[in-house]
């Protein structure tokens, strides 16, 4: 069973004369388990797709199923169990007044569970962080510790689906590989399903076993990573994104 179906996609913003058309007709697939890239330049639509997924884009028209469930527009209170997302700014995820036990003790009493002290503890251990983290607020942490938090805090309900958007942009160069690594560990670790955005293909590339390409808003190819890895796309805007990543 697919964890994850879109078909026939359209987001806009505005209306009449002002609508913009952010996603046009998108259709694809994420196996249960699988890691799924969206890449393209800046503007192609990619975030926009996990915003629509989300709840965050309330101006779409198409389907979009979560494990076997089609979505409305208002999402289920269990919805938020299932699907989770990481966003791109680390800095601007994380409420600077609330310390990580607090972010991630509220995200846990939210979704209803109770042993939440053995859980933040296991939280911050999962990625790396471990407890003496616990107390501390979002200006005492650096930006890749302060990813891990973000990225604990979308853990902490115990998801199937994890929708990330450029995870590792906003870090240094540094700090990047050890982020996307924790990803793939707790991928294996927990059988987690990615839907995630970039417009670098070599983290695709290290990331995801499948990628659709996208240009103004529409999908273009759905190539596998072996195709991208021997350069051998077939859309020509493909085929520019491959030579330009060299």
């Amino acid at each position: 069973m697919n964890m994850l179906e879109v078909t026939g996609l359209n987001v806009w913003f505005g209306s009449h004369r002002d609508r913009v058309d952010a996603v046009k007709d998108a259709t694809f697939s994420v196996g249960q388990g699988e890691s799924f890239g969206l890449v393209g330049e800046s503007g192609s639509g990619k975030s926009t797709i996990l915003r629509a997924i989300t709840g965050l884009a309330p101006d779409w028209s198409g389907d979009i199923t979560v494990e076997g469930t089609k979505i409305g527009k208002k999402r289920a209170k269990g919805f938020f169990k299932t699907v989770q997302m990481v966003f791109q700014d680390p800095y601007a995820s994380l409420h600077p007044r609330h310390s990580v036990d607090q972010v991630l003790g509220e995200t846990l009493h939210l979704h209803g569970f109770k042993d939440i002290d053995a859980r933040v503890v296991k939280l911050l251990e999962d990625v790396g962080l471990g407890q003496r983290f616990r107390f501390r607020y979002p200006h005492q942490l650096s930006g890749g510790q302060r990813q891990r938090v973000a990225i604990a805090r979308a853990l902490a309900p115990e998801p199937d689906l994890l929708l990330l958007d450029e995870p590792t942009s906003a870090l240094d160069v540094s700090v990047q590989a050890e982020i996307l690594n924790l990803l793939a560990d707790l991928r294996a670790a927990r059988q987690l399903t990615y839907l995630m955005v970039s417009h670098d293909l070599s983290v695709v590339g290290h990331m995801c076993d499948r990628l659709a390409v996208m240009k103004d808003g529409e999908i273009v190819e759905i190539l596998d990573v072996d195709a991208l890895r021997n350069m051998n796309a077939g859309h020509p805007y493909s085929q520019h994104l491959l030579k330009a990543s060299l």
